[in-house]
């Protein structure tokens, strides 16, 4: 989940490596660390924390390299700190490296029988000495593929060398890695976002190939070192100047941006003219497909656990949902029927990513759900339903979420009607519903002050529970996750009906319990559960539709109201306050919202 940079130009590069880190800041901020050659010397300046506090070294405002790599770290082995920074450097080799060396001990192991001293904690720095130890032999392309095969595990790589005064030797395995073109220079980075501050024209590494970078020019190869060519993508710009404006955090922007972000999708998916669903060109026959499985992390998963409502409302087809990280790991019993949807903000998710490619590697039917077009996720599926929410930095997903949920939706209505489980009034009624999404979500941000005025307690507070049934359970779960997310408090999402199969013990005089009960079918039987919650002495935060009816209830500590909208559409108007809430809990903290402790925004590692 680290971020790399690397720039081979004919001018200096420490300041352009600088700025792009801060884009590439969401992926890792534990530390941060630059290295330029110059004249055969290597210069490098590391720091633990943010960019920020690197570029303040004197170190780095001294540099003059034309060549040089930069790196901000998530840490997975060794803590965060100036020695595990990377990059990481013998007398010889500097390497950044974002990814996990799985056999790094055996590695490090034969490396000290072999005279190489260690500084570091970390598993990247076995690169550094095998490709140290295997140039005393061999020239630089042969050392680069033996130490390739050696590592087990995932990697992108960015290392320069001091005996090659003039190029950035780049690679991968699992973890993303992008080549950009530039008028006499050239680059390279984990991340596209980074990358088109300077150039629009982009290539990306397969798994197992490495390339050779140059001011003038790229070469890439594969696992064999054999000459591979590669396309150049043109990339639309549009999202590079994307900044706070007035707003002081990234969240609070990306929260309020959600009505625009939704128009913009529902305008690309849905032909107003003919008041239908403009996905076309299915590489399959859908009457082939009898079922689907939904595969996501954290926030996305949650996405696809909603989607399962959808389709089972909807359609007849059968659905399941997995988490990524687990799917893998099963005897999976793969079915040419059935259709595997990926959902991934970045679209480098690692661990959708390895469902993914284990899908393709029996022939499935695979669609993605992602909000980065270029990502690997969307280049290795049949099928990419893009959310068109533009660029999301901060690190706890909102808008990006909403959009995921919203081409799920749309994706169910569309097989609904093509497989005839929809009758045609009824799906034109959805659609005329659909439009009017936008301006709801719009109308329910006003519940603002009501949150901010609830938040302390939940700031206050030990625990806490969200709870719903139905549609509104997903919703529960991504509360929670919100709430653990931002303010760092324990919360639990809950089925409102197995409260009294155990969690009920958890509940304590004054434990704030938020309580997801919109006029739905549930309502009722939600509302029962909940005056369970409140007779054990919980504060519950209720969270309805406007509706002429009173609530079928008392001593209720808060009512947030939202929009009316149908059943289907009431899990986007719920989201909105719970996204509020971890916001101001996380404000009244005062916690880093953006960047909240030991999470990354691109989980790039398994």
């Amino acid at each position: 989940m680290c971020g790399i940079i690397g720039i081979a130009s004919n001018k200096p590069v420490s300041s352009t490596i600088i700025n792009s880190l801060r884009k590439l800041e969401y992926r890792g901020y534990d530390s941060a660390g630059i290295a330029t050659l110059s004249n055969g010397i290597v210069s490098e300046a590391k720091s633990e924390g943010r960019v920020d506090i690197l570029e303040k070294n004197l170190a780095v405002k001294n540099m003059s390299g034309p060549i040089g790599i930069g790196h901000v770290r998530w840490a997975t082995h060794g803590i965060p700190n100036t020695i595990n920074a990377h990059p990481h450097s013998s007398e010889s080799v500097s390497v950044v490296h974002n990814g996990i060396i799985e056999n790094s001990t055996l590695l490090k192991k034969y490396l000290i029988n072999k005279g190489h001293v260690f500084k570091s904690q970390t598993d990247t720095e076995v690169i550094v000495h095998l490709i140290t130890e295997y140039l005393k032999e061999l020239n630089l392309k042969e050392a680069i593929i033996k130490t390739l095969k050696q590592l087990h595990g995932s990697f992108a790589l960015g290392i320069i060398f001091k005996d090659q005064p003039n190029l950035i030797v780049g690679a991968r395995r699992g973890s993303p890695l992008a080549v950009g073109y530039g008028p006499n220079e050239n680059y390279l980075g984990s991340d596209s976002y980074a990358l088109k501050s300077m150039t629009n024209k982009i290539s990306y590494l397969n798994d197992g190939e490495f390339c050779i970078i140059k001011k003038d020019q790229v070469e890439f190869f594969d696992e064999e070192g054999l000459k591979v060519n590669k396309k150049v993508l043109e990339l639309s710009s549009k999202e590079q100047d994307y900044d706070k404006g007035d707003f002081k955090h990234f969240m609070a922007k990306e929260i309020e941006e959600q009505p625009t972000t939704l128009k913009n999708c529902i305008n690309e998916y849905v032909d107003k003219i003919n008041n239908d669903i403009n996905i076309y060109n299915f590489p399959w026959n859908i009457k082939e497909i009898s079922s689907v499985t939904l595969i996501g992390c954290g926030t996305a998963y949650h996405s696809c656990l909603m989607a399962k409502y959808w389709f089972e409302e909807n359609t007849t087809l059968e659905v399941t949902i997995d988490i990524a990280s687990e799917f893998r790991y099963r005897k999976n019993r793969f079915k040419d029927d059935n259709l595997y949807i990926f959902v991934s903000q970045s679209g480098e998710t690692a661990d959708t990513y390895a469902a993914l490619d284990l899908c393709n590697k029996n022939n499935m039917k695979t669609c993605s759900v992602v909000n980065v077009i270029e990502s690997s996720i969307a280049r290795d599926s049949n099928f990419v339903l893009p959310i068109h929410c533009g660029q999301e930095i901060g690190v706890a997903s909102t808008k990006a979420f909403m959009g995921q949920m919203l081409v799920l939706y749309i994706l169910v209505l569309k097989l609904g009607i093509l497989r005839k489980d929809l009758d045609k009034d009824l799906y034109l009624n959805k659609i005329k519903d659909l439009k009017l999404l936008p301006k709801l979500v719009e109308q329910t941000l006003l519940t603002e002050s009501k949150i901010q005025t609830v938040s302390s307690s939940f700031t206050d507070a030990k625990g806490s529970m969200f709870l719903g049934r139905g549609f509104s359970y997903p919703i529960a779960l991504e509360g929670a996750l919100k709430l653990k997310e931002l303010a760092y408090v324990h919360a639990e999402g809950y089925p409102a009906g197995e409260m009294k199969h155990g969690p009920l013990a958890l509940i304590e005089d004054g434990m704030p319990v938020v309580v997801l009960a919109p006029r739905d079918n549930y309502y009722k039987k939600t509302i029962s559960n909940m005056q369970e919650v409140i007779a054990r002495g919980a504060k519950v935060l209720l969270i309805t539709n406007k509706s002429k009816d009173e609530v079928f209830s008392e001593n209720i500590w808060e009512t947030v109201l939202v929009e009316s909208a149908n059943d289907d559409l009431l899990p986007f108007l719920l989201t909105v306050p719970l996204q509020k809430l971890a916001y101001y809990s996380a404000l009244k903290k005062g916690y880093d919202i953006d960047k909240p402790r030991n999470l990354a925004k691109s989980v790039t590692v398994e």
